[in-house]
């Protein structure tokens, strides 16, 4: 098999390639790249993370019509948000199984977390040690909040926010985090109090599937376990940003590209 130092200079090439701008256009983090106020590239961001799956074209759709319900201020219309003024705007909004009661209670939840913690960051950057060697106790955090500021929260709001704790690979959340967190030329970079070093790979059967040939991945779940799996295996490839391995996995994978048979394990 090739040698480590081989199979970083050839994920580095792919990350090199799909790592552009042009990626924007077509993907969900172009919702938050479409405002100039972190505040609201925050906030739209965590909805488009949560809204991100089936086809990307219909995402950004969804995503466009959500952003109009919330007249271009996504940052006001939930930090203000008044159920008897504007449940009515997201009354009928929804995308797959994130059904109009999910959109109430989400943005209910959401609303009243900001009014304490002011930004999205602190909601997730208060659970998160000093010490923290990755994010999951963030995102744990973070999801155990959503569910639970409010006693009367409907169960039915946990199947959109993941936790590691019941064993998720919460590939949303960590796909949020790295569009805040990382610079760009494509994330956002707009989150200081988490290092990238601290991110962990957005798994889902497709950039699993890459991981695995490549002998990055052995466990058979697309678990959290296996996510910390891979993210292990790719701070040795890049100690301070392994989550930019993520463009290489999800490109080859979105684009169709094989991977090269030297760097395949059998």
């Amino acid at each position: 098999m090739p040698s480590p130092e081989a199979l970083k200079a050839y994920l580095d090439d792919l990350v090199a390639r799909f790592e552009q701008p042009a990626f924007i256009q077509d993907d969900p983090i172009a919702i938050p790249h479409g405002f100039d106020d972190p505040r609201d590239q925050e906030v739209i961001g965590l909805y488009a993370a949560i809204l991100a799956w089936g086809r990307r074209a219909t995402i950004l759709k969804k995503m466009a019509e959500l952003c109009e319900r919330m007249r271009y201020r996504p940052y006001r219309f939930v930090s203000d948000f008044d159920e008897g003024r504007d449940a009515e705007r997201i009354a009928t909004f929804k995308h797959r199984t994130f059904q109009p009661i999910d959109a109430l209670w989400f943005t209910k939840n959401l609303s009243r977390a900001l009014r304490e913690h002011e930004t999205v960051e602190a909601l997730f950057t208060r659970h998160l040690p000093g010490d923290a060697e990755d994010v999951g106790a963030a995102i744990q955090g973070f999801s155990e909040m959503m569910m639970t500021i409010a006693p009367e929260t409907p169960l039915r709001l946990r199947k959109h926010l993941a936790r590691p704790a019941s064993g998720s690979a919460c590939k949303r959340l960590c796909m949020y985090l790295r569009w805040m967190v990382r610079p760009g030329p494509v994330d956002l970079g707009i989150w200081p109090a988490i290092h990238p070093r601290q991110l962990v790979l957005p798994l889902d059967v497709h950039s699993a599937r890459q991981a695995r040939a490549l002998g990055l991945v052995t466990r058979k779940a697309n678990d959290w376990q296996a996510v910390l799996e891979l993210t292990h295996r790719c701070r040795r490839l890049c100690t301070d940003d392994p989550t930019r391995y993520d463009f290489a996995f999800f490109g080859v994978g979105a684009y169709g590209m094989p991977l090269d048979d030297r760097f395949i394990e059998g």
